[in-house]
């Protein structure tokens, strides 16, 4: 084979390559079905969400260089941009789920703008509650030395924050956006909170990894626990074709005031009744009534 003939041998079976990856049979294209509908931007979701970040916690993330003079010009102007972002990815989000209409869609773009708007009412109430989560952290471990180097260091801070902008999104109705957001947490922390568990104040997550928390979770406020714990499903009830059903509550409620240390695995629909302590490794599938401890049996 001559030189010249190299060239279009490697460009015919990089054709060849681009065409298959590029077939639709396989279902990983499914939207093109749709119309050509475009999918919200997982990248710009990110960014949004960090920059979300650091309007909550000005100085601390993003310019770090702020006073009382240009705090208020920094968090404005953060805020304007993520606005025309986000009322745009959720457009698209809307749109992908929307059964009547294009991309184009005019009642998608009212309701992701009224969705965007409220959204934004709720951040202050959001700051509140990631405060009491910060004052958690810093009290609960001795080994913190100021709530700073809790919002600054702590995994446990950084997935509180961000769960509770995507379980806000979740909430109003947003599709796909508050998932894209929790798991850009998860994949930094190792912290696995889905958005739709609802979380009270004070919450404290310590060390972190491996904190899996499912849809249907309800915790409480002043709820603390360590690595490796699980507040997850025991079974799934299936439908006709054998596929779990959808909304159906099968995660534990946890009162206020419970403290699950590392490695306890908590499974079902149960009941963790308030001021309860549920040692290391525990594996329970039982209510535990207010104030007992659990211990792991030898």
């Amino acid at each position: 084979m001559s030189n010249a003939e190299k060239p279009r041998v490697r460009g015919s079976r990089l054709t060849h390559v681009v065409n298959e990856l590029c077939k639709s049979e396989h279902g990983l294209l499914s939207w093109l079905a749709r119309g050509g509908r475009v999918l919200p931007s997982r990248d710009l979701v990110v960014a949004a969400a960090e920059d979300l970040r650091s309007a909550l916690f000005p100085g601390y993330y993003g310019p770090s260089d702020l006073n009382e003079e240009n705090m208020r010009f920094h968090v404005g102007a953060t805020l304007d941009r993520v606005r025309i972002v986000l009322k745009e990815q959720i457009k698209r989000g809307l749109c992908f789920e929307c059964d009547h209409h294009g991309p184009d869609c005019p009642g998608c773009a009212d309701k992701a703008e009224s969705i965007t708007a409220e959204f934004f009412e709720l951040l202050p109430r959001l700051q509140h509650t990631l405060a009491t989560d910060v004052q958690a952290a810093y009290l609960g471990d001795p080994a913190a030395t100021s709530t700073d180097e809790t919002i600054f260091c702590y995994p446990g801070i950084l997935a509180i924050t961000y769960h509770r902008l995507a379980h806000e999104l979740y909430i109003l109705g947003v599709p796909l956006i508050p998932r894209i957001i929790s798991e850009r947490a998860h994949s930094l922390t190792g912290i696995d909170i889905h958005p739709g568990a609802r979380i009270g104040e004070r919450f404290f997550i310590d060390h972190g990894t491996g904190v899996v928390i499912g849809e249907t979770c309800v915790i409480g406020s002043g709820v603390r626990i360590y690595q490796g714990v699980t507040l997850g499903a025991k079974s799934f009830p299936l439908d006709q074709q054998g596929h779990p059903i959808k909304g159906v509550e099968r995660h534990p409620i946890v009162e206020d005031d419970v403290v699950i240390y590392s490695g306890a695995t908590i499974l079902g629909r149960v009941r963790i009744g308030r001021g309860a302590v549920v040692g290391g490794n525990v594996w329970l599938t039982h209510d535990v009534p207010p104030g007992a401890v659990v211990t792991s049996e030898k």
